[in-house]
């Protein structure tokens, strides 16, 4: 069981920055591939980037270009800087192993862009 909790999340204008973390436990966060997910009323969580053990990353569409991924393996976390931000960037932010472990959803950091 892995236990994950993000945090970094705020209010931002359209247009800012911020950067999320996300702390694991555990001895095998080396081995994972990581990312991030996010979430808006409605809807399902949506992975909007995702980063190996290797340290390959991937994004999806929607994010390309302005968030990064990248990981500290001595320090067991996963970070997320978001660049450009966008109103419909305004979400729940959860990470998590891909595929995820069902049970180690964490509370997740809120991220609101206002115009």
């Amino acid at each position: 069981q892995v236990q994950l909790v993000e945090s970094g999340g705020g209010l931002v204008q359209a247009g800012g920055s911020l950067r999320l973390s996300c702390a694991a436990s555990g001895t095998l966060f080396r081995i994972y591939t990581m990312g991030w997910y996010r979430q808006t009323p409605g809807k399902q969580r949506e992975l909007v980037a995702h980063i190996t053990s290797g340290g390959s990353t991937n994004y999806a569409d929607s994010v390309k270009g302005r968030f990064t991924i990248s990981r500290d393996n001595a320090k067991n976390t996963v970070y997320l800087q978001m660049n450009s931000l966008k109103l419909e960037d305004t979400a729940v932010y959860y990470c998590n192993r891909l595929p995820p472990f069902s049970e180690s959803w964490g509370q997740g950091t809120q991220v609101t862009v206002s115009s």
